[in-house]
């Protein structure tokens, strides 16, 4: 007995469904859609701060809290003025800011050569991994008598600080990114006949790049956190040495101006760091800025 399977065929009388998807306004309009949303996302990064700045200035216009403790922000503003205005204030900054740009440069250079060199030679990882990891894990600050001890006072302990801490950071950010290169892409080059010179310019550099630059920008940030604490602790100048003394003298206002200093720097180092990753990876993705298509 054989058995056929039925098939259903749609009468001639009968149409079949169709969906019709109607483009959004983002796709008939890319570029007004992408300024409303910048323009958005600008607003809310204006907004939140400022808001909260008005808080605080309501708060301590309302008495809601201590004035003496917690300074209004136009006490801060006005004090910071004051004391840029007679030039009390910019020497702790040139201070500050020369120690981080020397350790940083240092860490860099050190941290993305072994970094390449560790992410390209098998042999030289296994020697050395184990060791770096055992260094990374010991908090950094733990190290500033072994530099005092090195160096001595000056500026040598807090430079040499700031390089072994971006040091780490960029040495993972660089190994992880050499070792993610896809074995394709080496292959390619081998197939070529590409010198180790070749190799790392036309393969491991654009393939690693972004990546090595996001530790890069990374290390930025702690690099000025690390060194403020370094400075509270040995040191007689600098943004670090302003918010511990003025805090043992009780001048809250001065403590103040020195934390909102800190942190314009920080986000203005980031922003450089940020910006020159831009110009030297125009190929990879933008994490602000135009779309991406």
């Amino acid at each position: 007995m054989t058995t056929t399977a039925a098939t259903h065929q749609p009468r001639p009388d009968q149409e079949e469904a169709v969906l019709v998807r109607k483009p959004g306004p983002h796709e008939l309009h890319p570029a007004r859609t992408h300024r409303r949303r910048r323009t958005l996302e600008l607003t809310l990064a204006i907004a939140v701060p400022l808001a909260l700045v008005l808080l605080w200035q309501l708060a301590a216009y309302q008495q809601w809290i201590d004035d003496r403790v917690y300074p209004a922000p136009s006490t801060i503003l006005s004090d910071g003025w004051d004391r840029a205005a007679q030039g009390d204030l910019w020497p702790d900054v040139r201070a500050t800011l020369k120690r981080v740009l020397g350790g940083y440069a240092i860490g860099t250079v050190a941290g993305y050569a072994l970094g390449l060199l560790m992410g390209s030679l098998p042999l030289v990882r296994a020697a050395l991994e184990p060791l770096l990891d055992a260094l990374y894990v010991v908090p950094k600050l733990a190290l500033l008598p072994v530099f005092l001890n090195m160096f001595g006072l000056g500026e040598g302990p807090q430079i040499a600080l700031v390089a072994a801490t971006v040091f780490f950071f960029v040495w993972i950010s660089t190994m992880a990114a050499v070792l993610a290169v896809p074995v394709g892409h080496r292959d390619a080059g081998q197939v070529f006949g590409a010198s180790p010179w070749q190799m790392f310019r036309h393969v491991l550099l654009p393939a690693s790049l972004p990546a090595v630059l996001v530790g890069a920008r990374i290390a930025a940030g702690v690099a000025v956190l690390v060194i403020v604490a370094s400075e509270q602790i040995a040191a007689s100048n600098g943004l670090g040495h302003l918010i511990f003394d003025s805090r043992a003298l009780f001048q809250n206002d001065v403590m103040f101006v020195g934390i909102v200093c800190v942190a314009v720097l920080g986000v203005l180092f980031s922003e450089v760091v940020r910006i020159a990753g831009r110009l030297l990876t125009p190929w990879a993705p933008r994490d602000r800025g135009r779309s991406q298509s």
